[in-house]
């Protein structure tokens, strides 16, 4: 009698003891298995469409958002900015953004949809510091004549309003302009054009 309690103790007790471990384990084998649902760091990376109320950017002001890891300038310019752009041509290395990155939608004078919105990825075509965006008109120390438009103090490359670079400087290319379309008249969308591609 006496040992058949011991033995059923000893029972409820390895029974007890498997069903942890056997708990334990299942749990260390599920971790990998609940991580593959998460993205992947790319993915992550890669990032979904941003969207941006632009409504209260005033004329000639910019706002700054991050879109795939990367600074996004978003610029509303005025008529006076418009009409200088008209005007650089002679100075910019790809006019017409032939060689540089930016939809159709996007490959127009202003390399934009709306002429006075401005989209561009805020990273300096040639080793990828942000430039500073400077729209007054006014003599600056590294351009007497400055029109107006983007400065980068890493290795002085010069981007009119449009993103376009100025001839002979160490920017190969204009500043990118991502895929946009516009939800309404203040509402933008980055990461998806109006054809609904990323």
């Amino acid at each position: 009698m006496a040992n058949e309690e011991v033995n059923t103790g000893r029972r409820r007790f390895l029974t007890a003891t498997t069903a942890v471990v056997g708990a334990v384990g299942a749990g260390f084998a599920a971790v990998p298995f609940i991580k593959s649902w998460s993205p992947s760091a790319r993915a992550r990376f890669a990032g979904a469409p941003v969207t941006q109320d632009i409504g209260a950017l005033a004329e000639g002001a910019q706002m700054v958002i991050n879109w795939r890891g990367q600074p996004i300038f978003i610029a509303r310019r005025s008529k006076a900015m418009l009409e200088i752009l008209g005007g650089m041509d002679a100075l910019v290395a790809d006019p017409q953004s032939g060689a540089s990155e930016q939809p159709k939608y996007a490959q127009n004078p202003t390399r934009s949809i709306k002429p006075d919105i401005s989209v561009l990825v805020g990273v300096c075509t040639h080793l990828g510091c942000a430039p500073e965006f400077l729209p007054e008109v006014k003599p600056e120390p590294f351009d007497p004549d400055w029109k107006g438009g983007y400065f980068c103090p890493c290795h002085k490359s010069r981007y009119d309003l449009a993103g376009r670079v100025y001839k002979s400087q160490p920017a190969p290319l204009n500043l990118p302009v991502p895929p946009y379309h516009f939800e309404s008249d203040s509402v933008v969308v980055i990461g998806i054009d109006g054809q609904g591609a990323a």
